[in-house]
């Protein structure tokens, strides 16, 4: 299996407010830079937008370390709360609606072909990667600020 590493960062100008992301995705000597916004929506969607896309260029099942600086995205993926809420028909175990349940459910099934390893980043400390994919969302959402 291919050994895939996935940095990414969701920036929110606002919250709810314009919205940017960044990914990185680096593959042995190869790296992919890739970014996109919204004119309305939340630093969490940013996030999860930001590892979605990653996933989705990937064309062959991989083994993936995925390294963001959100706690909602990693804890929700390796404690396995994103698959217990859709279990339950996205509803948390405190009876409350599971918010982004849009992207959660294409996250998902963008990642089940993977084998994934999660590693968490303090955000805003220098690591490069990380400030990289935050300095390409933050980019993004000003695009989108009126």
């Amino acid at each position: 299996m291919k050994q895939v590493t996935i940095f990414s960062d969701g920036a929110c100008s606002g919250n709810p407010g314009p919205g940017g992301w960044g990914a990185i995705l680096r593959y042995g000597v190869h790296e992919k830079e890739i970014c996109g916004g919204e004119a309305q929506t939340t630093n969490n969607r940013m996030e999860l937008t930001a590892v979605l896309r990653a996933l989705q260029l990937l064309k062959e099942p991989c083994e993936v370390t995925l390294c963001s600086d959100s706690k909602y995205v990693i804890d929700a993926l390796s404690k396995g709360w994103a698959k217990n809420w859709q279990k339950n028909h996205w509803i948390k175990s405190d009876k409350k609606p599971a918010l982004n349940a849009d992207l959660w459910e294409q996250l998902l099934a963008a990642a089940a072909p993977h084998i994934l390893h999660y590693h968490w980043i303090k955000g805003h400390a220098g690591h490069p990667e990380n400030e990289r994919c935050d300095q390409m969302a933050v980019a993004k959402s000003m695009e989108y600020k009126v």
